[in-house]
């Protein structure tokens, strides 16, 4: 661990010297896993509010009594131990809160499935993984029932509220845990064929975390926001990066089981956040249904979907300089952030890479290809030393970076086609349909074309429906597009298919 790293960071977040001794003796108490940052918030930050549900306000110091509870709850009743499995089945609330926090504490791994996810593929997944433990909303005890099989343990919505929720409750003498470290927290990707994703294990860890987590607090400036909506679903390692940077932060997280732009713009107005943590069509709609609601929010930060330029452009002519760009996997982590002065100057730009991280743009011979070519988009890995190849993680996607530093992207790796001998990239041809004014959002795929090998198919979802025809939009893309660019075949669609966690859903297209 860098120990100087450590020390800005305290600054950053405008902690005093003895704020570290207090961070040491937490991790002294329950080791190095998520209860500790929240026992270290709870003692710092005390009675400041640290999360806003549908139903109540928590304090820190409450959120860490109850958390620590429940993982007294999950290790004595359910026996989770280092070693063992949970998996979370739900949606935004404090009681999910609660249980990430409580399985951490516990040293079992932790799964954050998808709310979204069918009976059916939750059933897949405990079969796949051997969960010896799913969490659940009471929506899903149905569906939970059924999964259970093989000395296999659920724990109802209910039971996250394990000691009660009343502060007279939260003031009793919680049992003490024992130390231990935290074990694996499993993120699952999208896609796969299966529609389950793959896994994405990671270890809490200050040595290798600290870099990004100062990258993310200081670039987004987050000590200086008092409060954040975060929209997005926290099993997306997104979302999830947010409420621990706010946590260690001391300040606000607002959550709701689900989005709906007109709640959200309601929520923001309502508690004045200067801060919202979206995906791009969730900050669209939101503009859309009332922006002047969204006039308190001095930092935007987008991420989990490609950012089109015309959203850059009218958040900026809406509300300024506040829109943040982010870019990252769940492999990974966070690699890349725009700034509102790199989107200014460039609105298709992911950004600059954060301090602490190696990216390359690689060819085929894994070498670096140097500014302007584009080639696969790979992450160092952080804490890696003398893998060889071993050490740089794949994104899947393609990309280039300009000279003066700044990453674009291509597309997915597996998504670039070529045409007549020529390769071609869906989302550039896709940025240039949004730059249109009568196209509200456009997406852009490969199809077999008997002449040319492959073609583009582009679907293209006008403002209102009649805004523009076939042939004025060929005429308008001819002086903007190569002829291997232009689209074989457009289609207009009253709406495009998005994924629960706002990105196109390419597979249903196809």
């Amino acid at each position: 661990m860098n120990p100087l790293l450590l020390l800005r960071t305290a600054a950053r977040l405008n902690l005093p010297p003895a704020a570290l001794a207090r961070l040491a003796a937490a991790v002294r108490k329950y080791g190095v896993n998520l209860m500790a940052l929240l026992a270290f918030a709870a003692e710092t930050y005390g009675e400041r509010p640290a999360l806003v549900d549908e139903r109540e306000s928590y304090s820190f110091r409450r959120l860490h009594a109850e958390a620590d509870r429940l993982a007294a709850l999950l290790i004595g009743r359910y026996g989770l131990a280092p070693g063992r499995k949970a998996a979370v089945w739900c949606r935004n609330h404090a009681g999910l809160v609660k249980a990430i926090y409580a399985v951490s504490a516990t040293g079992a791994d932790l799964y954050l499935l998808n709310a979204d996810l069918s009976g059916e593929q939750a059933a897949r997944l405990a079969a796949g993984a051997k969960f010896d433990l799913l969490v659940h909303d009471e929506e899903k005890r149905g569906p939970a029932e059924r999964i259970i099989r093989d000395g296999m343990r659920r724990v109802g919505e209910q039971a996250l509220d394990a000691g009660g929720g009343s502060p007279a409750a939260a003031d009793r003498r919680a049992p003490r845990l024992r130390r231990t470290s935290a074990g694996r927290l499993i993120l699952l990707t999208g896609g796969t064929t299966t529609g389950l994703g793959k896994e994405a294990p990671h270890r809490p860890s200050l040595s290798v975390y600290l870099a990004p987590f100062y990258a993310f607090v200081s670039r987004l400036n987050v000590p200086a926001r008092r409060a954040a909506y975060i929209a997005v679903p926290l099993c997306h390692g997104y979302g999830l990066a947010a409420l621990l940077a706010l946590c260690a932060a001391g300040r606000t997280a607002i959550i709701r089981r689900g989005f709906d732009a007109e709640q959200a713009c309601r929520l923001i107005r309502a508690h004045r956040a200067e801060m919202a943590v979206v995906v791009p069509t969730m900050l669209q709609r939101m503009l859309r249904t009332d922006p002047d609601a969204l006039v308190s929010l001095s930092c935007i930060a987008s991420g989990g979907a490609e950012l089109g330029p015309r959203l850059v452009r009218e958040t900026h002519e809406r509300l300024g300089p506040v829109l943040y760009n982010l870019y990252g996997t769940s492999e990974a982590g966070l690699a890349l952030i725009a700034a509102p002065e790199d989107l200014a100057a460039a609105p298709n730009t992911v950004g600059r890479p954060i301090p602490g991280v190696r990216l390359r743009v690689a060819g085929p011979d894994g070498k670096d290809l140097g500014a302007g070519r584009v080639g696969r988009l790979q992450v160092g890995r952080r804490g890696a030393r003398r893998l060889g190849a071993n050490a740089w993680i794949d994104t899947g996607d393609l990309g280039y970076r300009d000279g003066r530093g700044r990453y674009f992207l291509c597309g997915r790796a597996d998504s670039m086609i070529v045409s007549g001998g020529e390769n071609v990239y869906p989302l550039e041809v896709e940025q240039v349909l949004l730059t249109h004014p009568a196209i509200e959002d456009a997406a852009v795929i490969g199809v077999v074309d008997e002449t040319f090998g492959m073609r583009l198919k582009a679907f293209v979802q006008p403002v209102r429906p009649g805004a523009v025809t076939e042939g004025e939009l060929r005429t308008w893309l001819n002086g903007k597009l190569a002829r291997y660019q232009m689209p074989r075949d457009i289609v207009f669609v009253e709406r495009l298919p998005y994924t629960p966690l706002g990105k196109l859903d390419r597979k249903t297209l196809r």
